[in-house]
Formats: structure tokens, C-alpha cells, sequence
């Protein structure tokens, strides 16, 4: 078999180890040459241009994606052409579009924060005032890693982006505890299967940290988690690995915050951490193979982003000392350059100790500062 990625990104690079050792090939189109999936990169070209990506689609078995970003038309033209595309439009629409997976995930009855969609700074004043003063905005579509996301206080503050969209997201802000994350995996066939609940540690708007599994999770907190993302992956149809951000409330409410129907950042832990990784587990589901047990190799795994990078050398500079120091952490580089805030690479470390744990991750990563 051979599975074909669109986009070259970190997420389409961790696919090519697990697809090797299951035997199966994989091509990617990549954006632009020497992307991060430069390995497996087939063909450069733009994921917006029809004609591109079902060049790219007539190359491969199946289609799966590094990212929500193909447009709707494209996506469809590929199901009408007969290829396997995981997850499909249907499905993908949510993940794409904010407002219409509010909408969605409220018709399932699914809890999340007060919301309501806006087209003028009427409307976004009139919710500030029902809302004591502060809410939070989003535009529906290309948001992610704290883009697209902003803190409003005054109506005045939407106008940039009501120019930009016919309707923007806002939302009461809500007073969360902590975040959470719930991983599932899904099939064609229907078999699906869950990580445990992992806690999430945002800065600037980014994935920083996350403890495996979420600390004081076990019980209700960890089966209403599993129990969402179930709901969410089986009514929308999704395929392949599917995120569900989640807020834990100061009275344990658990909130849907947002959906990635693709490996995302909180599930990097599953790497080395999990039984079957969600890179393994995600080319599974999308070509309909069996799935992997998603047990914890430890009792506590974490995972550290590495941010931006040091200013000279990328990620690769200080291997040497970070692997001399720290011998039982795993490292994890995405050839990038370093740049202030991007995500250059991550740092997991596992064991029986969650202080130890989280010491040694730490450690690790502060050689890449």
C-alpha cells in the first residue's frame, strides 16, 4: 500500500518511521522544497490547486493530510475521483470551520462554553454585556497555535477581523482549572480506540507541555473525556486520529474547547509513551488496519515542545550534551531552522515518578533554549 500525505509539515515527517515499519510507503506533497517531510516529499505543490492534488492522489492508495487546510472543493473532487480520502470532507468541515462546529457538537448536546455567532460589533457589545465585560473571539477559519484568537474587552476591537469574515466566534471566557486532552482513533470500518485524558500546558497560545496521563484524572473526569471524543468521531464520521481539546472547570465541568482530526501536538507523548504512537495508529485507521493497544508504557510520561530553538544551529546543535545528560529522555527534531515560537522539536521522558519525570523532560529541553 501507499498512503499519500498532503502537506510536508512535523506531523507528515513522524508519519514516515511508523509507515516503514509497517511495511507500507508513503509520498507526501509538500509545499515547498526542504520542508520538514523532505524524506518522502513526492511532489511540491500548492494543497489550494485542484489540479495539483489529484496529480498527487492518482500516485497513492489513500489520502490523509498534515494538516485541515484543503479546501472543501478539492476535497470532494478527490471522493468523486474514487480515492481514499481519511478523514473525508464531511467530517473535515468541522475541523475547518469554528462556527460550524459549534453548532454541531451543540445539536449532539455535547457541553461547551456560552457561545454565538457574530457579524457586527452590535452583536459582539451586546455579548460583552451579557458576559461581564470580556469574551473571547476567534475567526472561524485558518486559526491555530493561538492565531486567530484574541481577548476582547470593546467592540471596536472585532473590526479588523468583521472586515475579513461574514461571522466571527466569541465565546464567554471560561474560568478553567486546567486543560485537557482526549485522543481517540477511528477506522472506516468503526473500530475505535482511546488514549488516556492527558493535561495540556498552553504558552502564548502554543502547546508547551503535557503530562501523560492528566493528573487526579482517573474516574469520571478520564470516562467523560473518552466519552466525548467516542461521540465526536462516531457522529461525525471522522477517520484517522482525532484530538479533542478539552477545559476542566474549578466545579470539574469538562468543556469542548476545539477538534484537530489529524495527530496533533497533545498526543506527541503517545510516541514513545503509548503502545501504538498515534503516527502508527493514525496510518492504521486511515487504511482500515487493525488498531494498537494504547496503553502507557509508564506510569507517567512528558512531553515538552521545543519553542523557537537556539539562534544558531537549530535543533541538531546541542544533540551531543543533551543525550550525553539526559540518557533515558527521547528526542525528537523536525528539521526546521529555529525561529522565534516555532516548533522545532519536542523532548519525552517517562518513569515511575512524576516529579523525576517532569525534571528530566525539563532538563532535556533547556538544552535547545
Amino acid at each position: 500500500m501507499k498512503l499519500g500525505i498532503v502537506g510536508g509539515g512535523q506531523l507528515a515527517r513522524m508519519m514516515i518511521g511508523p509507515a516503514v515499519e509497517l511495511g507500507i510507503e508513503v509520498s507526501v506533497l509538500g509545499e515547498t522544497e526542504g520542508s520538514s517531510a523532505a524524506l518522502a516529499v513526492s511532489r511540491v505543490g500548492d494543497y489550494r490547486d485542484r489540479d495539483t492534488v489529484l496529480a498527487f492522489a492518482d500516485t497513492v492508495d489513500a489520502v490523509t493530510f498534515d494538516h485541515e487546510h484543503v479546501p472543501q472543493d478539492i476535497l470532494r473532487a478527490l471522493v468523486a475521483r474514487g480515492v481514499r480520502v481519511h478523514p473525508g470532507p464531511d467530517a473535515l468541515l468541522y475541523a475547518q470551520d469554528k462556527l460550524l462546529m459549534r453548532e454541531r457538537l451543540g445539536g449532539l448536546g455535547l457541553p461547551l462554553p456560552d457561545w454565538a455567532a457574530v457579524s457586527s460589533a452590535a452583536e459582539v457589545a451586546a455579548f460583552l454585556a451579557d458576559h461581564g465585560g470580556r469574551a473571547v473571539l476567534k475567526t472561524p477559519r485558518g486559526g491555530y497555535d493561538g492565531k486567530g484568537v484574541r481577548i476582547v474587552t470593546d467592540a471596536a476591537e472585532s473590526a479588523e477581523w468583521l472586515e475579513a469574515f461574514d461571522r466571527l466566534l466569541i465565546e464567554e471566557v471560561v474560568p478553567f482549572t486546567r486543560e485537557l486532552a482526549q485522543l481517540v482513533a477511528r477506522r472506516p470500518s468503526g473500530e475505535i480506540v482511546a488514549w488516556p485524558v492527558v493535561e495540556t500546558i498552553q504558552r502564548g497560545g502554543v502547546c508547551a507541555e503535557v503530562i501523560a496521563p492528566a493528573p487526579a484524572s482517573a474516574g469520571r473526569i478520564a470516562d467523560v473525556a473518552e466519552q466525548i471524543a467516542v461521540t465526536v468521531a462516531e457522529s461525525l464520521g471522522v477517520t484517522g486520529v482525532l484530538a479533542v481539546e478539552l477545559f476542566q472547570t474549578d466545579d470539574d465541568r469538562i468543556l469542548v474547547n476545539e477538534l484537530a482530526m489529524r495527530p496533533h501536538n497533545s498526543g506527541h507523548w503517545s510516541m514513545d509513551g503509548s503502545t501504538t504512537g498515534q503516527f502508527e495508529q493514525h496510518i492504521r485507521a486511515v487504511l482500515d488496519l487493525p488498531l494498537g493497544a494504547t496503553g502507557c508504557r509508564d506510569p507517567w510520561t512528558v512531553m515538552i515542545n521545543i519553542l523557537g530553538g537556539p539562534a544558531e544551529g537549530g535543533f541538531t546543535a546541542p544533540y551531543a550534551r543533551a543525550l550525553a545528560d539526559q540518557p533515558t529522555v527521547k528526542f525528537h527534531g523536525y528539521g526546521k531552522e529555529s525561529r522565534p515560537g516555532r516548533k522545532v522539536g519536542h523532548v519525552t521522558a517517562g518513569g515511575d515518578d512524576l516529579d523525576d519525570v517532569v525534571y528530566r523532560a525539563h532538563a532535556a529541553a533547556a538544552y535547545f533554549d
